[in-house]
């Protein structure tokens, strides 16, 4: 880094070194002029979270009605009942808008003072019914208050009931900017920042993933963003329940809100995405919204630590409304194309941020966890680009000819055998793994006819399960998929977690089961060999030159770092909890290259999953 401002380095420091930034280090970088430094190190945090991946949605939002009780400043899109511009939307009016290929619905709107709490209730619950492999994104914590006040209903029975209905995740709004100044000067009947957490931590309570937003650009300070942020950070913290992070640009329309400029400027937007992902460690990912910051700040913001582009957003009003100059709605290709010529890789995801379909060459996966850092430390892409993705979707990304090599889970490797060749480099354990554990209220033999929780990541741990509870103790459990990110595990008599969630809480425990058992410790005292739960495998199909290219690379990434072992994995670990000491154990107890005790373990899975269920194939786990 050539720092123009040297103001910058102590806070460049910080992130090296994996320190969490403070207020005064957040208005340094907000005061700064040196614009490309600033987002040179924002690009560095993201690669490190999402490598070369920029996300977007097939999303269609709804915006049900415009009718409020509310009258915020700084909205042009409410209105009064009875007045000509009110609009009510029907339950089929509402369908009318979607079709099967919308893989998220986002629904917002105002909130009328005489609708029924189950209108409400029959919107979610029909489109769900009507479309089960749609994601219902649906009410901001404005509106889950206001249905708690209206329908004197607790907050948490709002949402378990909206739950059941069909609501899978919930957008951000609603927070504009946490300052008690603001919020009386501009939304003094909304609910301020204590309101709003009180309903996404009892969402995240519940398992229902959300995300955050700050309006910026009208009357607050610089500060007051920050702490905005910080507030954030802190709940993050606490739950662990936010999925991405959204900027917002203030259009000021006909508010009557006139800030010193009529609309934010691109370096103000662009330092806004680059601090708020310096920022936000604990956030995964940050959203350039092109609908508000304009289809050409958002491309250059996926250079300035933005991995997100939202997405088709099909029917957005509210930020039209007030005068927002993007086009209505952003075609997929123009998307995929936006995101290409800023030299990142098109992933279009579902609501949780799981990769559907990539739209690039040259793609190498990435295991985005502790385990397999000596493999991408020093991994020179050159023509490559880099995926991180959970192992189970790696494998779904290969099935459909998306992922060029990767190191992929063990089952996966199997079921593609006929298109993936295997190379010389493995995950796998000597004894013990401490990061695919079972955490259970029974022991092993009382797990029979108990339902375990599993998490949507785990393709071969899965497998690993059923052999260890069928073969060697004899018992059959039931099996519940999770979704990545917060769950509530209390319905749970067990739940299988794997990589750096996994070794989190076999450092802390995890609430309400009293019993860990580690997956690889048991296989090793059954059957006496290491167990590998991922191979290196490349495309057949790829030419002779691109394969040894590939080899060479990683032959050289993993010499790099076993030369460095203590101190390679020593960042990521202490983003996880773990104390150096700590990381350098947990990596040595890995084997990377496969030599002939892990082909023979290999081999011996293979026999036992034969004997497990022949008739049934990897697909289905």
């Amino acid at each position: 880094m050539n720092f123009r401002d040297n103001s910058l380095i102590s806070v460049w420091n910080k992130i090296q070194r994996g320190e969490r930034l403070s207020l005064d280090d957040g208005l340094t970088m907000y005061k700064t002029r040196d614009l490309l430094s600033l987002g040179k190190m924002a690009h560095f945090v993201q690669q490190q979270k999402s490598g070369d991946a920029v996300y977007f949605v097939l999303n269609q939002k709804i915006e049900h009605t415009n009718i409020c009780v509310l009258s915020c400043k700084f909205c042009d899109f409410a209105t009064k009942k009875g007045r000509p511009d009110a609009y009510e939307m029907t339950t089929v009016e509402i369908l009318s808008k979607l079709t099967p290929d919308i893989h998220e619905v986002h629904i917002t709107g105002g909130m009328p003072p005489d609708w029924p709490w189950e209108r409400y209730l029959d919107i979610v619950r029909t489109i769900h019914d009507k479309f089960p492999n749609t994601d219902v994104k649906a009410f901001t914590a404005v509106e889950i208050d206001f249905f708690h006040k209206k329908f004197k209903i607790p907050i948490e029975e709002v949402l378990r009931q909206l739950q059941e209905a069909g609501l899978r995740t919930m957008p951000g709004g609603g927070a504009e900017v946490f300052s008690e100044r603001v919020r009386k000067l501009l939304f003094p009947q909304k609910i301020g920042a204590k309101g709003w957490f009180q309903v996404h931590k009892a969402a995240h309570k519940l398992g229902i993933p959300t995300n955050s937003t700050l309006l910026y650009g009208h009357i607050e300070t610089l500060e007051e963003r920050l702490m905005h942020m910080i507030r954030l950070r802190e709940a993050q913290d606490e739950t662990g329940g936010f999925l991405t992070f959204i900027p917002l640009a203030f259009q000021p329309g006909d508010t009557g809100i006139k800030p010193k400029n009529q609309f934010t400027s691109a370096i103000d937007d662009l330092k806004t995405i680059a601090i708020s992902r310096l920022m936000l460690d604990n956030f995964p990912h940050i959203k350039a919204y092109w609908v508000m910051l304009t289809e050409e700040v958002a491309s250059v913001a996926l250079n300035f630590g933005a991995d997100d582009m939202d997405g088709t957003v099909g029917g957005e009003k509210i930020a039209h409304d007030a005068g927002a100059i993007s086009p209505m709605t952003l075609a997929k290709d123009q998307l995929v194309k936006i995101i290409k010529d800023a030299g990142k890789i098109p992933v279009e995801r579902d609501a949780y941020y799981n990769p559907l379909n990539l739209y690039a060459e040259n793609v190498i996966g990435k295991i985005p966890y502790l385990n397999s850092v000596p493999f991408y430390s020093h991994f020179e892409k050159r023509q490559f680009r880099m995926l991180p993705v959970a192992p189970r979707r790696m494998g779904m990304l290969s099935e459909k000819g998306q992922i060029d090599a990767g190191l992929f889970s063990l089952m996966d490797f199997i079921s593609q055998e006929e298109t993936l060749e295997m190379m010389g480099w493995c995950i796998a354990t000597r004894d013990q793994v401490k990061s695919v554990m079972l955490f259970s209220n029974e022991g092993w033999r009382d797990l029979d006819g108990k339902t375990i929780g599993i998490t949507d990541d785990t393709a071969t741990s899965v497998i690993l399960l059923k052999v260890l509870l069928e073969k060697k103790y004899g018992v059959r459990a039931r099996f519940e998929r999770l979704h990545a990110g917060v769950n509530d595990y209390t319905k749970f008599d067990a739940v299988l977690l794997i990589g750096d969630e996994a070794l989190r809480c076999n450092k802390t425990g995890l609430n309400g089961f009293e019993l860990v058992f580690d997956l690889a410790k048991e296989w090793y005292d059954w059957q006496k060999l290491p167990f590998v739960f991922a191979v290196w495998a490349m495309k057949k199909s790829l030419d002779e030159l691109t394969k040894e290219e590939l080899k060479k690379i990683l032959s050289n990434a993993l010499a790099k770092s076993e030369e460095r072992l203590a101190s390679v994995g020593e960042l990521h670990g202490r983003q996880i909890g773990l104390a150096a000491e700590a990381t350098r154990e947990y990596l040595e107890g890995f084997n990377y290259r496969l030599g002939e005790r892990e082909r023979e373990a290999m081999g011996r899975f293979r026999e036992l999953i034969e004997e497990l269920e022949p008739t049934k194939t990897a697909k289905e786990n």
